[in-house]
């Protein structure tokens, strides 16, 4: 997320917030991402020890052939070595998670890939410290039944206290007695926070009060106050918070008990009293001995947690009719088990695609555990759905391959028109990645052509810094691509797309929460002319939509490259009565390039080396 100029990273609008709320804040926050740069990781060895079997007799990998001569592929079985399954009886239990944070600490673009997953019951004297593509997670069917008496810890040691570049993490289904009174949980995109009770107050920023860019909470509770000091946006959905104590720039709510009142620009709280429609992410857990993956269901007009009363709403599947996939899989294997019927559950690890992961059954649930990562080769597309009912992916990224894909993932085929508005396709956790681990490119990151699909939560990001990074090199035109009718966006985190970053051609479509920056590397002004516009809008809704409506949204420039570069609006949209927007802001991070509105040639344009947002509270 944002960087710093040298000669303003300590920008009065984000330094001044953080410092005013704690007196114990330091000097000028340290360089950001794109100054840094990533750091190198080796390549880890699988962790030994611990993993638990997941069922007491797991099936074998092979099964009679059927009747058609193929071999049928066996539901349920092992989860693997990467997944690292803890009771409150286990040994070491301290030492281990202590390897597994050493190992992914700074592994910004490793292979390595964890869930640590613990057992209800309660664990006494712990600090989880999470590094990359690492998960944590209780087993019970509420945060309640497992409950740590210790700390869940996200920082930003590995890079100064710079807790920009914090991606890849999560935290779910836990209940957390702090240690101190308060948990740190100092994150980046793609880093969520779900389903989680703090007892006492969460801190979204990193010792000693350096940058933090931004991040998502769902379905938790927090008993405390949340302090997000220096994160600069933030995005919080149906939850419960015992107060919340500043906001930087873009802080926002939905369906949050104990949220503050609506007031952007200042303080920057954009407060909905309810989320128009949600459905929580599928979780793994145990019924016994055995494992089984809970489904919560759609609510609407949605407020609060969805645990707190008991037993949650949903249904539940047994871990058998999961095909637990595990890295070395081929796409091949990965569809037969899809076209018998079963579900996939990914075990962590990186998959290699040759072609795309084909789900065309209704209601199939793709669920990755610890960041299971898919990687589309020759050019294929990673993830394919049909426009069917209740198809729900979660928990895993894409990332791109070296030869061009047209398109990442997929959400029901080139003008699917099905009524999905009873059993929406649900898409949360799931991120996309063009570049930084080697170079990779997509035209087109997540297209979603099918009506009433819930995206929730994802970070689509074309790198600006790792390695294969530059203006062709990791060539991404689109990320987000939208042509399905009644499409919800609920958190969506889009950066450093050569074009578009979203582009919403579909009708009735709402959007809570946008957080986005335009590339940083275009080499000039020339490279981002959009015919006589001066550059592409990060968030554009198509001239032929009659109705569309979003809160939230920032979009930020750091033409590091040709800081002269101007970007004429950050949005852009059909000027009429249906298309409505709310709380709107730009930012130009220390003058590197300006926008001169915000929204087609409405707001102020941004100027100097402030780093000040231009705001809009309503348009048109």
């Amino acid at each position: 997320m944002p960087p710093s100029s040298d000669s303003s990273s300590d920008s009065s609008s984000e330094n001044s917030a953080a410092r005013s709320s704690d007196t114990s804040s330091t000097g000028p926050a340290p360089g950001r991402r794109t100054v840094l740069g990533a750091a190198a990781a080796a390549v880890p060895t699988a962790l030994v020890g611990m993993s638990a079997p997941a069922s007491a007799a797991p099936a074998p990998r092979s099964r009679p052939t059927g009747a058609d001569g193929a071999q049928d592929l066996p539901g349920g079985g092992d989860l693997g070595p990467n997944v690292i399954v803890f009771d409150p009886s286990t040994p070491g239990i301290q030492a281990k998670l202590d390897e597994v944070f050493r190992q992914q600490e700074s592994a910004q673009f490793g292979s390595g890939r964890y869930a640590l997953l613990f057992k209800p019951g309660t664990y006494h004297g712990l600090n989880a410290q999470l590094g990359f593509y690492t998960s944590i997670a209780g087993l019970g069917l509420s945060p309640d039944d497992t409950t740590i008496n210790g700390d869940v810890t996200v920082d930003a040691g590995w890079f100064d206290g710079n807790a920009t570049q914090n991606f890849w993490r999560s935290a779910e289904n836990l209940a957390l007695v702090p240690v101190s009174g308060t948990n740190r949980w100092a994150v980046a995109q793609a880093a969520p926070f779900r389903r989680m009770h703090v007892r006492g107050g969460l801190n979204l920023s990193p010792d000693g009060y350096g940058w933090a860019s931004g991040g998502y909470i769902a379905d938790s509770r927090i008993d405390g106050q949340v302090g997000p000091y220096s994160q600069q946006q933030w995005y919080t959905r149906d939850s419960a918070v015992g107060g919340w104590l500043n906001g930087v720039w873009n802080m926002v709510f939905s369906g949050v008990e104990g949220a503050p009142g609506q007031s952007f620009p200042d303080p920057p709280y954009t407060t909905l009293g309810t989320t128009p429609i949600s459905r929580e992410k599928p979780f793994l857990y145990l019924d016994g001995a055995d494992y089984r993956v809970f489904l919560p269901e759609k609510r609407t007009a949605a407020r609060g947690v969805t645990w707190g009363n008991g037993t949650p709403r949903g249904t539940s599947l047994p871990l058998s009719q999961f095909y637990v996939a595990r890295p070395g899989d081929s796409a091949a294997t990965l569809d037969q088990a899809l076209g018998q019927g079963l579900h996939l559950l990914l075990t962590p690890g990186v998959y290699h695609l040759d072609q795309p992961l084909k789900v065309d059954r209704a209601g199939t649930v793709v669920l990755g555990l610890g960041y299971a990562t898919l990687v589309p080769d020759g050019g294929t597309t990673a993830v394919r759905v049909a426009d069917v009912d209740g198809v729900r992916l979660a928990g895993f990224l894409v990332d791109a391959g070296p030869t061009n894909s047209g398109t990442l993932v997929e959400i029901g085929p080139q003008g699917a028109s099905a009524d999905h508005s009873a059993n929406p396709i649900t898409v949360q956790d799931v991120f996309v990645r063009i570049g930084g681990s080697g170079a990779g490119k997509a035209t087109t990151s997540i297209v979603v052509n099918s009506r009433h699909t819930l995206v929730d939560h994802t970070w689509v990001w074309r790198a600006d810094h790792g390695t294969g990074v530059g203006w062709e090199t990791n060539r991404a035109d689109y990320g987000v691509v939208v042509n399905g009718d009644d499409v919800l966006a609920t958190g969506l985190f889009v950066e450093h797309f050569n074009k578009y970053d979203v582009q919403w051609n579909g009708e009735r479509g709402r959007t809570i929460f946008f957080q986005n920056e335009k590339a940083y590397d275009a080499p000039d002004q020339a490279a981002i002319q959009n015919g006589a516009i001066k550059g592409y809008a990060a968030y554009k809704v198509a001239d032929t939509v009659t109705s569309h409506e979003a809160w939230g949204l920032g979009s930020y420039c750091y033409y590091n490259v040709d800081p002269t570069i101007v970007q004429h609006h950050g949005f852009a949209a059909p000027h009429t009565s249906g298309v409505t927007f709310h709380d709107l802001l730009v930012v130009s991070l220390g003058g590197n390039g300006q926008y001169e509105r915000v929204i087609n040639d409405t707001g102020s344009p941004t100027s100097g080396t402030s780093t000040t947002p231009s705001t809009v509270v309503s348009y048109p």
